[in-house]
C-alpha cells in the first residue's frame, strides 16, 4: 500500500495530482494527452475544463487518483478575467466570429451597476460553444454543424459567484477578479454583461489562479511537465495525503481492517482508533501508517461506514 508514488513496478507508476499551469492555445484534452505520453501513464484526467484561450491552474489526476476526481472538482475556482466592450461573437470570446459591433462604450458607473446582478446565486445560460449536453450531443458539436443558424443554447443552470471585483477599467477593457462555484462560465458573464449594457462584450483574457485546493503556488508550467523526466515529475505530484485534507478522517486499527475495506465490508466503530460522532457525510479512511486508504460514507447500520472509494 502506498499513499502517493508507486515505485515498485518496472515502469514508474504515479498516483496523485499534478497541477499544470496551462498555456493559451491548448485544450484541456490536449494537456491530458500530452501528459499521458510524457509520463507513460494509462490513467490521466483533468479537474475542470479550461478553454483553449485560458491559462492557469489545470489539476491533473493520475493513476488511482482518478477515482477521487468527482470529489476534487467540488471546490470554488478563482479567475482573473479581461473583458472587451463593443463587439459580440458566437463563442462569447475574442476568438469567435463577430456577430455584432457597437461604437458605444460604458462608464465605470454603468459597469458597476450592471455587475451587481451577477453576484450571489442566479441562473446562467452556458454558451452555445460549450461542452454542455443537449439531447445527448455536445453543444459545441451542434453549433459547428450549423454555423449560420441561430445558436442552440443549453438550458440555464444555477450558478454562484462569491467574489466579483473590478481590478481596472480603461473605458475599453475591464479587468475582473472572480471566485465562482463549479459550473460557472466566465464567457457567459462577458456576453451577458455586454448585452445588459447594450453594446456587446467578449472575454479576451482568462487566467485561473485557483481550482479548489490547488493554486498557482503548486502549479508546474506545462513546458516543464513535458520536458522533465518521469522521476523529476514524480517529485511535483501531490500525494493522496495532501488531498481532501478538509474532510474529517478516521484511522483504521490494523492492516486486517484495511483488508476488510478492500473486500467491501463496512467499517464498524470498533475498527477505528477514534469514532466520529455524529458521522459526517464523507470521511477519509486512513491506514494505521497514516496513508489514505479511501473515502467512506455513513453505512446502513448506525455508526458504521461504507467505503465509497477504495485506493489500495
Amino acid at each position: 500500500m502506498n499513499g502517493g508514488l508507486l515505485n515498485d513496478a518496472p515502469k514508474l507508476l504515479i498516483s496523485g495530482v499534478l497541477v499544470a499551469d496551462k498555456p493559451a492555445g491548448w485544450t484541456s484534452h490536449d494537456v491530458v494527452a500530452k501528459v499521458k505520453r510524457a509520463l507513460g501513464a494509462k490513467k490521466v484526467g483533468h479537474l475542470g475544463t479550461l478553454d483553449p484561450m485560458a491559462t492557469g491552474v489545470l489539476p491533473l489526476v493520475l493513476g488511482r487518483a482518478t477515482r477521487l476526481a468527482q470529489f476534487l472538482t467540488a471546490g470554488n475556482k478563482d479567475y482573473a478575467a479581461t473583458i472587451a466592450f463593443g463587439r459580440s461573437t458566437n463563442t462569447y470570446d475574442g476568438l469567435g466570429t463577430i456577430t455584432a459591433t457597437s461604437s458605444q462604450r460604458p462608464s465605470l458607473r454603468q459597469v458597476e451597476t450592471a455587475l451587481a446582478r451577477y453576484r450571489g446565486t442566479f441562473e446562467q445560460t452556458p454558451p452555445a460553444f460549450s461542452a454542455k449536453n443537449i439531447a445527448g450531443e455536445r453543444a459545441y458539436d451542434i453549433a459547428r454543424k450549423s454555423p449560420g443558424a441561430a445558436p442552440v443554447l443549453p438550458k440555464a443552470v444555477t450558478v454562484t459567484v462569491t467574489t466579483l471585483e473590478i481590478q481596472s477599467f480603461d473605458g475599453e477593457t475591464l479587468e475582473l477578479r472572480l471566485q465562482v462555484a463549479a459550473g460557472f462560465y466566465v464567457r457567459s458573464l462577458a456576453h451577458d454583461l455586454g448585452a445588459a449594457l447594450g453594446m456587446g462584450a467578449v472575454l479576451v483574457g482568462l487566467r485561473r489562479t485557483r481550482s479548489g485546493g490547488f493554486g498557482l503556488d503548486t502549479a508546474v508550467p506545462l513546458a516543464d511537465v513535458l520536458q522533465a523526466g518521469r522521476d523529476a515529475l514524480a517529485t511535483r505530484v501531490l500525494p493522496f495525503s495532501a488531498l481532501l485534507t478538509d474532510v474529517p478522517s478516521v484511522t483504521l486499527r490494523s492492516a486486517a481492517h484495511v483488508e476488510r475495506v478492500k473486500n467491501g465490508l463496512e467499517v464498524s466503530p470498533t475498527d477505528v482508533v477514534a469514532v466520529l460522532n455524529p458521522v459526517p457525510d464523507m470521511v477519509r479512511l486512513l491506514g494505521p501508517d497514516g496513508l489514505l486508504v479511501g473515502l467512506a460514507k455513513p453505512g446502513k447500520t448506525d455508526g458504521f461506514l461504507h467505503a465509497a472509494v477504495v485506493l489500495v
